[in-house]
């Protein structure tokens, strides 16, 4: 047999497929459902299209990006005045904000995602006793389904990531960002394909500004092939209970930072303080901070003071209240809560061992981080906890897809099947298997 077999998969044109009636018919549904047919019909388009038009397109949506800021920052300053007016907290109200210099990160960020390599996409797996050769083939699923709350900047990250391995996206953010979410597709990322010979189509928001949009797009199973869902722990636990959508959960980030006996003091206060404040409204950043019993005297002190000095609330419990009496004595609540704010739980633990049992208790499986110098405490603490992501005398901020080298991520999941951790391109794919053979049939039970 030819070493080179099997030959690479065949392009195909876009065509239009017949979907199944869906059992609602009210006209809302109607939009959504149109919305992912548009995509499903384009999706062959891009796999079609190969991956130097798609990498053009990406540098061409970021150079949109650069060029359009006027008229982006101006549909986003609108969303964010109405956000202000309506009250909305802090933690969101950044997420929400477009500035010059975030255009610029995420034309940035398209740039090194159309740079790139993808990964693998054909592996080969053995030679049956038989004869016939076994391939395993990485694959575009098709239609993405994405839900998320109010962050413009999350519209061009999935819809390039879902680009960049070839299938179509349907999105549907948070009606706060709706209008800086219609201006980035229109004006960015529809002329970039339609520049490249893609379908535009291939990137839909999903109509509508209410919840009843979400729960059409959860039950469009068998034309949107999976749902991720990027969001609040409300969100989350919505579309995961409530879709008949294949759903990749990513998860709420409580995130921990332990301070072992053995650590650097030093080196804890600035971990602990980047981890905490360096961007307070994302998913890895720390939400809790343990500190050993031993160390507790000599390292509060120092951490509480450059906490509270960059605006930190804390919530800590009797040992942390007695070094600083202004912190607001912590709740059950607490040590389960993702703030994505200035506030941050705190609390003395007597052992490493009584650290991780509290991380397995109220944590989300997101990010741990231990400061420590003993190599075994880094040991016990990497296998007492089940999290995602691990950080050994680093920041939480650093679980993140483009820090890991995936050029991106859609996602960080929490979930154990089918991916974990930063979900990048080679997690946006299926799977298919293809067996060459030479004429062999199968003659045992």
């Amino acid at each position: 047999m030819p070493r080179e077999w099997p030959p690479p998969d065949t392009k195909r044109a876009p065509s239009v497929v017949t979907y199944p009636v869906a059992v609602s018919e009210a006209p809302e549904f109607e939009a959504v459902r149109t919305a992912a047919q548009r995509a499903a019909a384009a999706a062959p388009g891009v796999r079609a299209a190969g991956g130097a038009a798609v990498d053009a397109a990406l540098r061409t949506a970021a150079d949109l990006l650069r060029e359009k800021a006027p008229e982006l920052l101006a549909a986003n300053g609108a969303d964010v005045e109405a956000g202000e007016a309506s009250g909305m907290a802090a933690g969101l109200l950044d997420r929400l904000r477009l500035t010059p210099e975030r255009l610029a990160d995420m034309a940035t960020q398209l740039e090194v995602l159309a740079d790139t390599p993808e990964p693998p996409t054909e592996r080969y797996v053995r030679d049956l006793p038989t004869g016939e050769r076994v391939f395993e083939r990485s694959i575009p699923v098709g239609v993405i389904g994405a839900v998320f709350e109010a962050r413009p900047n999350v519209t061009v990250d999935v819809a390039s990531q879902v680009l960049k391995a070839r299938s179509a996206a349907v999105l549907r953010t948070g009606a706060a960002a709706l209008g800086s979410a219609t201006a980035l597709v229109e004006n960015v990322i529809a002329p970039a394909l339609t520049a490249h010979g893609i379908p535009a189509d291939a990137v839909q928001l999903v109509p509508g500004s209410d919840h009843e949009s979400v729960k059409h797009l959860m039950r469009l199973r068998g034309l949107v092939d999976v749902l991720i869902p990027r969001g609040g722990a409300g969100l989350i636990r919505a579309v995961v209970e409530e879709s008949t959508v294949p759903v990749i959960e990513t998860g709420v980030g409580n995130c921990h930072v332990y301070v072992d006996k053995d650590a650097d003091l030093d080196m804890a206060v600035e971990i602990a303080l980047n981890s905490k404040a360096q961007r307070v409204s994302v998913c890895n950043s720390a939400e809790t901070l343990l500190v050993h019993l031993d160390v507790a005297d000599r390292f509060l002190p120092k951490a509480l003071a450059a906490l509270t000095a960059a605006g930190v609330t804390i919530h800590g419990d009797d040992t942390v209240r007695a070094v600083d009496p202004t912190a607001l004595a912590a709740t059950e609540e607490d040590w389960a809560a993702e703030y994505l704010a200035l506030d941050l739980a705190v609390k003395v633990v007597p052992s490493l061992d009584a650290a991780t049992e509290h991380i397995r208790r109220y944590g989300s499986g997101h990010t741990e981080a231990i400061v420590t110098r003993s190599l075994a405490a880094s040991r016990r603490f990497i296998a007492g906890c089940d999290s995602a992501a691990i950080m050994v005398n680093a920041s939480t901020r650093f679980t993140d897809g483009e820090r890991f080298g995936m050029g991106a991520e859609i996602g960080i999941s929490t979930q154990k099947l089918h991916a974990r951790g930063p979900m990048g391109l080679a997690e946006l794919t299926s799977t298919k298997y293809l067996v060459v053979g030479d004429g062999q049939i199968r003659e045992t039970s």
